[in-house]
């Protein structure tokens, strides 16, 4: 209870390949939790994994129990501050437990946050499916507010962010298309894209599709 169930949320994250994420499985409940104590406020919201949902509700015994022991002081007469009694150490482990738990969900939050703004970069603005799948409600918003927070200043600047993240020694580059898509409407031309053709594309045209799986460069 003290800590060990929210502890596997980190290493969770720790045993992850670094810069992927496993699935959060998703509860279709609403959960709109407060916990309050000396260190603050965690406000928690929907769709949350069953380990997730167990801290969560550890972090709300955790509370109720302290203020509990402290309210037995108060009424006891005692001072909260100075007493050292067997109620002043429950107290204190139920709140050391609390500040805990509540580390170990904001890591795995802010942790898997961090992950889901890098697949702007890495991947593009549509996710594929299978990393969709991964995320909760919650997460997909954030990624979409990310996404659309990003495009609005790319397009004020007029400078595209996410290509070139590497400067290239070519505007032009080969590419083979491992999808059938059509014909398509590119910077300078229309590409009839059919699936194994190969094309002298702009990079900043095939960069999206290289990110998607859709075609491969080809080089040498």
């Amino acid at each position: 209870m003290h800590g060990r169930q929210a502890s596997q949320l980190v290493k969770e994250l720790a045993s992850s390949e670094k810069g992927q994420l496993k699935p959060f499985n998703m509860q279709h409940n609403t959960c709109n939790f407060n916990v309050f104590g000396s260190l603050g406020m965690l406000h928690v919201l929907r769709f949350l994994s069953d380990l997730f949902d167990q801290v969560i509700e550890q972090c709300e015994q955790h509370h109720l129990e302290l203020q509990s022991l402290i309210r037995k002081i108060q009424d006891e007469g005692l001072d909260v501050q100075t007493t050292r009694n067997a109620d002043h150490y429950g107290a204190l482990i139920h709140h050391l437990s609390l500040v805990r738990n509540k580390r170990c969900l904001l890591a795995y939050v802010y942790n898997r946050a961090e992950i889901i703004r890098s697949f702007i970069w890495k991947v593009g603005p549509v996710l594929p499916e299978e990393i969709q799948e991964k995320l909760s409600h919650t997460e997909g918003d954030h990624f979409r507010r990310y996404s659309a927070s990003l495009n609005s200043y790319v397009q004020e600047v007029g400078v595209d962010l996410t290509l070139d993240m590497v400067p290239p020694k070519d505007p032009y580059i080969k590419v083979r298309v491992l999808d059938d898509m059509g014909a398509i409407v590119l910077s300078d031309k229309t590409a009839n894209l059919a699936r194994h053709s190969m094309h002298f594309l702009r990079r900043t045209d095939a960069e999206q599709y290289i990110a998607q799986g859709l075609m491969e460069e080809l080089t040498g």
